[in-house]
């Protein structure tokens, strides 16, 4: 059995079990529960499509940890003009670990 999820603004196809890192969310617990629930299938011939999401549905998964992504070097650079620019950056996320799908 696996979901397509939407948060972040991205789609995860997830199953139980499965552990991603999404962008940062603010958890209330140790669990978290995703409504956006976009396609449940049981892999075989049961498929639950939404429009755009399914009714009723959620995923909910276990928190493990809340990091931030290794460096990314952001270098502007215009040759003959003296115009350089550098800028880092580090994206925040959250590692979860699917645990269970309700359709």
């Amino acid at each position: 059995m696996f979901a397509i999820i939407e948060t972040g603004s991205k789609q995860y196809k997830v199953a139980v079990g499965d552990k991603l890192k999404i962008e940062k969310v603010k958890p209330k617990g140790d669990v978290v529960s995703f409504d956006k629930v976009l396609l449940v299938s049981d892999g075989e011939s049961k498929n639950q499509i939404g429009k755009p999401h399914i009714k009723g549905a959620s995923v909910e998964a276990k928190i493990l940890d809340q990091g931030r992504a290794r460096k990314v070097i952001v270098f502007k650079y215009h040759s003959k003009t003296r115009y350089r620019k550098k800028k880092g950056h580090r994206q925040e996320f959250t590692e979860v670990q699917i645990t269970k799908i309700t359709a």
